[in-house]
């Protein structure tokens, strides 16, 4: 690793996460993060709305983002073929991965045909879901991120917890104590009495960045879309780090998702302007980069890219669930979600945290584990997260949707009996009638908390509502007849 050899263990993965109540409870009582996260989320989220207002045809944009993703989730083996014979024809070889581990051998034989035991990375949350990081760690190769938040996260040994700002969790002072005492083991140290001041921040970020810029010979990107008629591959950001990864490396490798790809340029100009409205409350992204295959004197000299399944074409075939495709990345919805706003992202046990998390995650993993089964279920379903989303992904119907799958499994047998019982009940109505009878009379015999294991957390912060004296279709007969 020549200059920036370190000896620190691998950043810790999401793998034995606990289920999101365990882990939900455990931040909740964390002040410093809810404090952090509270601020952030609704500056961000109140700028966002100031922006989208500015639009008088949002609507309609958010229409047409929907309709664009739909028709080309239906046609999504068509438009990759298309991809495929445009990027080769302008001098990229694709590689097909259906799974994390395939991705993972194929970046990491790319990367030492070159020769190279170092990677520049531009931020890239596909990249993220398949641990290429840890991967190539354990193989030798060193890749780092120069995403400004990407990096405050590495040097910290920290997980993402936001989609659009992976450090949010943290504040400018924890920010300034990870700098000065782990950029030294990675790099440039961060600069003598280096404060809080983000412009201090940002600027031991750049000098510490630039060298690995200038030495770097191999770069890995994700893209946030991909233009099927001509090969394209494009990618949005804030800090210019990204176009400096896409330009500067003489091989540059790009991991992307099949359902990143878009039919046309036409259908792309939809998207360039509703995500960064949506996402960082902009008119227009500050960098936009878009590179097409290779071209001689300008930029790699060798392009791959490599198209990621892992799991998308089982989320595909689900009719309800499928929508989830469509999304963008923008993040608004976390910035809307109580429950995230309250829990933080670290929560949900995949770096897809928040609302999308919730019905991504289950689909893209399955529901074997107890995080992954637990994901449908940490959302209040208010709808806020549907009513901000950029291409109207309803993802209060997908909770529920995936809420009935996982009860369908083993190990919910009782919740399924006790559900089959009472519409049982409700089919008779003597039957019920006598029990909202028996029910009201014993009412002083009930206790304040639901019994049983099953519902213990549920009922640690609520109390089981106080049962009326009598029936309502009793007092009905009584005041109505």
């Amino acid at each position: 690793m020549s200059g920036d050899e370190r000896t620190s263990a691998p950043a810790p993965t999401f793998v034995g996460m606990p289920a999101f109540p365990e882990a939900a409870r455990k931040a909740v009582g964390d002040t410093t993060l809810r404090a952090n996260l509270r601020h952030a989320t609704r500056t961000i989220r109140d700028k966002r709305a100031r922006a989208v207002a500015e639009l008088d045809d949002w609507a309609a944009l958010r229409e047409a983002g929907k309709r664009i993703k739909d028709e080309t989730l239906r046609h999504l083996d068509t438009h990759l073929l298309r991809l495929e014979e445009a990027v080769t024809a302008a001098g990229g070889t694709v590689h097909w991965a259906q799974d994390a581990a395939e991705a993972n051998r194929i970046v990491t034989d790319l990367v030492r045909a070159t020769g190279e035991r170092e990677v520049v990375k531009v931020k890239s949350m596909a990249t993220q879901e398949i641990g290429l990081n840890e991967h190539l760690e354990a193989e030798g190769i060193a890749a780092y991120e120069t995403d400004l938040a990407e990096l405050i996260v590495q040097l910290g040994e920290d997980r993402p917890s936001h989609i659009l700002v992976p450090a949010i969790h943290r504040n400018r002072g924890e920010i300034r104590d990870i700098f000065r005492e782990r950029m030294g083991s990675w790099g440039r140290p961060a600069p003598e009495g280096l404060s809080d001041a983000p412009a201090e921040l940002a600027e031991a970020a750049r000098l510490h960045l630039r060298e690995k810029f200038l030495r770097a010979r191999v770069g890995i990107s994700g893209a946030n879309f991909m233009v099927a008629e001509t090969g394209t591959l494009v990618v949005v950001e804030s800090e210019g780090n990204g176009r400096m990864c896409l330009t500067l490396p003489e091989t540059l490798i790009s991991v992307v998702g099949i359902e990143k790809v878009v039919p046309t340029w036409r259908d792309l100009e939809v998207f360039l302007q509703t995500l960064p409205r949506s996402s960082t409350a902009e008119r227009m992204n500050p960098y936009t980069s878009t590179w097409t295959g290779t071209t001689d004197g300008d930029g790699p000299d060798a392009f791959h890219l490599v198209l990621l399944d892992n799991g998308r074409t089982t989320a595909l075939a689900d009719e309800v669930g499928r929508q989830a495709l469509r999304c963008i990345r923008c993040s608004a919805c976390l910035n809307v979600c109580p429950v995230y706003e309250r829990a933080g992202g670290h929560a949900y046990g995949s770096v897809y945290p928040g609302p999308i998390g919730a019905i991504l995650t289950p689909q893209l993993r399955g529901t074997a584990s107890g995080v992954d089964a637990s994901l449908p279920y940490a959302s209040s379903l208010c709808g806020a997260c549907y009513e901000v989303c950029p291409v109207a992904i309803d993802i209060p119907e997908v909770l529920v949707h995936l809420r009935g799958k996982v009860a369908d499994q083993s190990g919910h047998r009782l919740e399924k009996a006790a559900v089959k019982a009472s519409a049982w009940v409700l089919d008779h109505p003597g039957v019920l009638a006598a029990g909202e009878r028996l029910a009201s009379r014993t009412r002083a015999l009930h206790p304040r908390r639901a019994p049983g294991p099953g519902a213990r957390q549920w009922s640690e912060s609520r109390d089981l509502p106080e049962m009326p004296a009598e029936p309502f279709r009793d007092w009905w007969r009584k005041n109505r007849t």
